[in-house]
C-alpha cells in the first residue's frame, strides 16, 4: 500500500533493502564505498531527503553516508500497525548496516532517528563507531512534540492543492523563507486516488505515537546510561523540542558527550543551517572518526 502515485520529479531511491519482516527499506548512498560507513536517520514525518545536503558533505569529506526512508515514510515500504515501533526500525536499522556491509558504522539521528540510534546502540543491536544526536535527548519538551504531533495530523484527507501544502509547512516552519517554487513539495506528498494531496507517510504509524510516552523516555535514558563510544549532541538554538535544560541534563548524564548549539536553527537543523550542521559533523568525526 501507499498514500498514493508518486508526483513526477520525485527523486528514485538509489537503493532498496530488505528490512525488518522483509519490509523494504529504500535510500540513498554519497562517497567513497571504501570510507567510514555514516547512516543517516531522518525524524518522524521527514524522508531521505532531509540529509542530501549534509550527505553531499560528508561524501565529499571521504565518508561513505547513507540516508533511508523509514518505514512508512517516503518511498520505503508499509508495515502493519503493530510493526511501527521503535524496536522494529533498530532491526532495519541493523538489516541496512548489515547489507552495507558495516559492522561498526557512524550513526547521525535526528528526533525520531535519534531514539533509534540510542536504541540501537543501548540493546547492543549496533556496535557503532560514533554517534551523533539531532536536537534528540532522554528528556524533551512535550509542548514542542506535540506540535510535532499536530502537524502531521492535520487534513486526514489531504489537500486540494501544493499551495495548501505549502502553508501548512510555512505556519510551522514560520522562520524559514516560504519557497517560490513548489516543485521541492513533490517528494513529500503522493497524489491520492481522490485527486488529494496526500503526506508520504503511512497513516497506520500516526497510531504508534510514542514520542511522549513516559515508559519510552525512560528507555532512552536507560540506552544513553551505556553511552562510552564518542558522541555528539547537536541542538537547534530555536528548538522548542530539545530545550538547553534538556541538553544540559543529558551531558551530565554522558560527560564525555560534546555539545554544539546551532543558533539561527530550530528542530529540524540539518535543514535550518546545513551549513554549521555539516561542519560540526565533520569537525566531530575527523577527530574520532577520520576518513582515510
Amino acid at each position: 500500500m501507499s498514500a498514493g502515485e508518486r508526483l513526477p520529479g520525485t527523486p528514485d531511491p538509489d537503493h532498496k533493502w530488505p528490512g525488518a519482516g522483509g519490509v523494504m527499506i529504500a535510500g540513498d548512498t554519497w562517497g567513497d564505498p571504501n570510507g567510514p560507513l555514516v547512516m543517516l536517520l531522518h525524524g518522524g514525518g521527514q524522508t531521505r531527503h532531509a540529509w542530501k545536503g549534509a550527505g553531499e558533505t560528508l561524501g565529499a569529506s571521504g565518508y561513505h553516508a547513507v540516508a533511508f526512508d523509514a518505514r512508512g515514510h517516503g518511498d520505503s515500504g508499509w508495515a502493519d500497525e503493530e510493526s511501527y515501533g521503535p524496536e522494529f526500525m533498530v532491526d532495519d536499522l541493523q538489516c541496512v548496516a548489515e547489507a552495507m556491509g558495516s559492522e561498526s558504522p557512524i550513526l547521525v539521528g535526528a528526533s525520531m532517528g535519534g531514539g533509534v540510534s540510542l536504541m540501537a546502540i543501548g540493546t547492543e543491536k549496533v556496535d557503532a563507531k560514533a554517534l551523533v544526536l539531532v536536537d534528540m535527548a532522554p528528556k524533551i519538551e512535550p509542548e514542542g512534540s506535540r506540535r510535532i504531533q499536530e502537524f502531521m495530523n492535520q487534513a486526514p484527507d489531504g489537500f486540494d492543492s501544493l499551495e495548501e501544502v505549502a502553508a501548512a509547512i510555512a505556519n510551522y516552519q514560520p522562520h524559514r523563507p516560504r519557497p517560490r517554487n513548489l516543485d521541492g513539495l513533490a517528494k513529500n506528498v503522493r497524489l491520492a486516488a481522490n485527486g488529494k494531496y496526500r503526506w508520504h507517510w503511512d497513516p497506520a504509524r500516526r497510531k504508534r505515537q510514542i514520542a511522549n510516552n513516559p515508559a519510552y523516555r525512560q528507555r532512552l535514558h536507560e540506552c544513553a546510561d551505556t553511552l562510552s563510544l564518542p558522541t555528539l549532541l547537536v541542538r537547534g538554538g530555536l528548538s522548542d523540542v530539545l530545550s538547553e535544560e534538556g541538553a544540559q541534563s543529558f551531558l551530565q548524564q554522558c560527560p564525555h558527550a560534546e555539545y554544539v548549539s546551532v543558533k539561527d536553527a530550530a528542530h529540524m537543523v540539518a535543514g535550518d543551517r546545513n551549513d554549521i550542521f555539516a561542519s560540526s559533523v565533520i569537525e566531530f568525526l575527523g577527530r574520532v572518526a577520520p576518513a582515510q
